[in-house]
């Protein structure tokens, strides 16, 4: 049974008469925390427009509500400022400069980790809240996931495989015995190699993904074509019934075609346009020459960090050693941002790329040892 305003009041302030020091700080930490993440709100809604505008603002107003909560619950004790947590300080930061689809991924994360649902003095409206917002906040992140996927797909496992490919090939050639010299020959040619293979792989792809979209496309063929059709063998039904609507709406949508059936008897089977809306090409699939770009760009940026120490004149161990922890940084930031714009750990994800590639490396590393004995 649900309790009254006045019930919730009179509970409230038996909660702050018998808060202990620990509670009081911990309420203004969410109060402190409940200002940032509505200012956050309120930031990125100055960067959309529509409805993406309506919705952070609407964002915004619930946690003015939390907000509202925590002030009544600490009474004088709210007039005592506290600093925001360094996540809500990061997020208030990217808002503020960037107000990209990181900033909405790391919100997303924020709200699925609420403390409200275990903690007594919120209310489980604000629990319920913040287990919504989450939802909502996906939703919006995964618009700017779609308008990046292609090509950041691209770009993340281009970089990728440049820092993995070419750390595994130039520690395996090192390992065989070669001369520093062949190292970083065979590097700068797995470089160029690798990006013009990725670059034109992406391209083909992307490209042969678009054309089988179009293919799929209905056309407007069926609007010329009717008035020939015999009406007793009718195959516009067949056109539609192909396009996945049942018997009934597939004969009601070719008699309206036919003009013999003027009015809509049916809400449901009502005439619709023959081509969908057209689609934004950047979303989802993405170019064919930005995804080459990308892909041969990145590619290339990942593979030159392996042989930078042997640009810069290192050889033998030394230079593998800074090689691959050049790589490793570079695998633990790649794999944050994949692990930022899934809305997952960026920590996991991060240490997962390093295990991997550092994986792929060493196993490369060994084999060449191995041929490098036998062939010795």
């Amino acid at each position: 049974m649900n309790s009254t305003p006045e019930e919730q009041s009179g509970t409230h302030q038996q909660a702050v008469t018998e808060a202990t020091s620990a509670d009081i700080k911990r309420w203004r930490q969410y109060l402190a925390d409940e200002r940032a993440e509505a200012a956050v709100y309120r930031d990125l809604a100055q960067r959309r427009e529509g409805e993406e505008r309506s919705i952070l603002l609407a964002l915004a107003e619930a946690e003015g509500r939390h907000e509202a909560h925590w002030e009544q619950l600490l009474g004088e004790h709210a007039e005592q400022k506290r600093a925001a947590s360094l996540n809500s300080q990061l997020l208030g930061f990217l808002a503020r400069n960037f107000g990209s689809v990181f900033v909405l991924a790391l919100a997303q994360r924020a709200e699925g980790r609420s403390p409200y649902a275990t903690d007594p003095a919120a209310t489980p409206a604000m629990a319920a809240d913040e287990a919504i917002h989450e939802e909502v906040v996906r939703g919006l992140a995964t618009r700017g996931r779609n308008r990046l996927s292609g090509t950041f797909r691209a770009a993340v496992f281009g970089a990728n495989d440049g820092l993995v490919s070419n750390l595994s090939l130039v520690m395996g050639m090192a390992a065989t015995g070669v001369s520093s010299q062949v190292v970083l020959f065979s590097g700068v040619a797995g470089l160029l190699a690798g990006a013009l293979s990725m670059g034109a792989g992406e391209f083909v792809s992307v490209r042969s993904q678009r054309e089988l979209l179009e293919a799929s496309r209905p056309t407007q063929i069926t609007l010329h074509a009717a008035p020939q059709l015999d009406v007793d063998q009718n195959e516009l039904v067949l056109v539609y019934r192909a396009r996945g609507m049942s018997q009934e709406a597939a004969e009601h949508r070719a008699a309206e075609r036919l003009g013999i059936l003027s009015c809509d008897c049916d809400p449901s089977l009502s005439l619709q346009p023959e081509l969908p809306e057209p689609e934004d090409e950047h979303e989802a699939v993405g170019t064919a020459w930005g995804a080459a770009t990308s892909s041969f760009c990145f590619f290339a940026s990942g593979a030159i960090i392996p042989i930078l120490p042997f640009i810069f004149g290192m050889a033998g161990m030394p230079a593998l050693i800074v090689a691959a922890v050049l790589v490793g940084l570079a695998l633990l930031v790649t794999g944050a941002v994949v692990g930022l714009l899934s809305g997952t750990s960026p920590l996991s994800r991060a240490l997962r790329q390093l295990a991997i590639g550092l994986g792929a490396a060493g196993a490369t590393y060994g084999l060449g040892l191995l041929f490098g004995a036998t062939i010795g």
